[in-house]
């Protein structure tokens, strides 16, 4: 890896860079090209991109599919070499041995062994890292409380579903309790409480002063969690900057109040328009999150008791992680969290649904009766004709004379 960096036009960068502590990732003039059997270029992933990741910091790596981000994070682990460019990582290269085991990685794809169980995977990744036979047990449990698989733990990984095999790769991420974490697309296939939890693991991680890079296609959850964006195309870095400062509309104003009479809207509205052009302005109701009305029907179902046999809401953040020793109480479970009385009440109130209307049981056994095709009778099979013995003998008599005189 050459350290020369060759002079390039800057990516375009909104605002001051956030306080945070020192650089754990550096990149400078970072270019990748892919080669053919004969040395010629092919194609060229990353064309010359500049950027640093900083303690604490929450960073999301952005663009469409072939944009260069999955090869970006290679070159960061060290499992690719970059064509030109340097990249140092806790002050090293990406290939010192011993930065590797302050890194937690989860692949786009959960490379696991099927035949292994979720305690004998976290045992497994734990014993990769010389930890202590002790603290592997510990953490292991920890961590399978955290993902919502405790109950699930003798069940081969080959066994399960997408989302529940992301659960357990996120766990083996975090069994060395890293201080740089990349994921890369974590909350591919999980559902949307897999999602929310994942979302404040990662909060969690950087309060503590973890540095999170995060390769996501969900928009929606690196807006939640990410102090800075990267947003990549055609290789090269697009732009770069806090959410605040990139998607702040300057040019427009929301302002979210509670019902007004009809004569005081009118009123306000009026004043309104003496400034503003009619078809400027937009009234409309506030729609709550999709995410907290799932979450909140998933509670009440959790409630009445309803059993199932795939991943369950996971614990609070495992105390390792959070950097405490205290034991996680059962009744401070994310979902319960999120969603308890004492969190903000949703934008819009949900609509409860309507009583079942009672059944009038003769009535539907009518016509469930009526409805329901007769079975189709089975046809016999006919009788095989009988066959007269004599009549037999004497036609093979008969025959085997023939042979003879012939």
């Amino acid at each position: 890896m050459s350290a020369a960096v060759a002079s390039a036009p800057a990516a375009p960068v909104v605002g001051d860079k956030p306080k945070f502590g020192e650089p754990v990732v550096s990149v400078r003039g970072l270019t990748k090209v892919f080669t053919d059997f004969w040395g010629r270029p092919k194609a060229r992933a990353v064309d010359n991109i500049d950027f640093e990741v900083r303690q604490g910091e929450v960073l999301g790596l952005l663009g469409p599919n072939g944009s260069g981000k999955s090869t970006t994070v290679k070159m960061l682990l060290g499992l690719l070499y970059p064509t030109r460019g340097h990249i140092e990582v806790f002050g090293h290269s990406p290939r010192h041995v011993k930065t590797k085991a302050r890194i937690g990685y989860l692949p786009e794809e959960s490379y696991l062994y099927r035949y292994l169980d979720s305690h004998e995977t976290l045992n497994f990744f734990g014993n990769l890292f010389d930890l202590p036979p002790g603290e592997r047990r510990k953490r292991t449990e920890e961590l399978l409380e955290m993902v919502g698989l405790s109950q699930v733990r003798t069940r081969v990984v080959g066994e399960f579903s997408k989302g529940m095999q992301r659960r357990i790769g996120l766990a083996q991420a975090l069994i060395n309790d890293p201080d740089l974490v990349i994921l890369d697309e974590p909350t591919a296939g999980m559902d949307p409480i897999g999602c929310r939890e994942v979302k404040d693991l990662i909060l969690a991680m950087a309060r503590r002063g973890k540095t999170v890079l995060l390769s996501s296609h969900l928009l929606s959850d690196v807006e939640d969690v990410c102090d800075r964006v990267v947003i990549l195309y055609g290789g090269r870095i697009q732009a770069m900057g806090t959410l605040k400062q990139l998607l702040v509309k300057p040019d427009a104003i929301r302002i979210t109040m509670p019902p007004l009479s009809r004569e005081t809207m009118q009123q306000v509205l009026s004043t309104i328009r003496r400034d503003v052009a009619g078809d400027k302005i937009e009234i409309d109701n506030p729609l709550q999150n999709l995410e907290s009305y799932f979450l909140e029907v998933v509670r009440k179902a959790r409630e009445s008791s309803t059993e199932t046999s795939g991943a369950t809401s996971g614990s609070r953040v495992a105390p390792y992680l959070r950097g405490d020793a205290e034991t996680a109480p059962a009744s401070d479970r994310i979902l319960e969290r999120l969603t308890s009385p004492s969190a903000p009440p949703p934008a819009a109130p949900i609509p409860a649904p309507k009583p079942a209307a009672k059944v009038d049981d003769a009535r539907l056994q009518s016509l469930t009766q009526s409805a329901t095709p007769a079975p189709t009778p089975a046809v016999a099979p006919e009788p095989a004709p009988a066959v007269d013995l004599n009549k037999a003998n004497e036609k093979l008599s008969a025959l085997l004379g023939k042979q003879k005189e012939k």
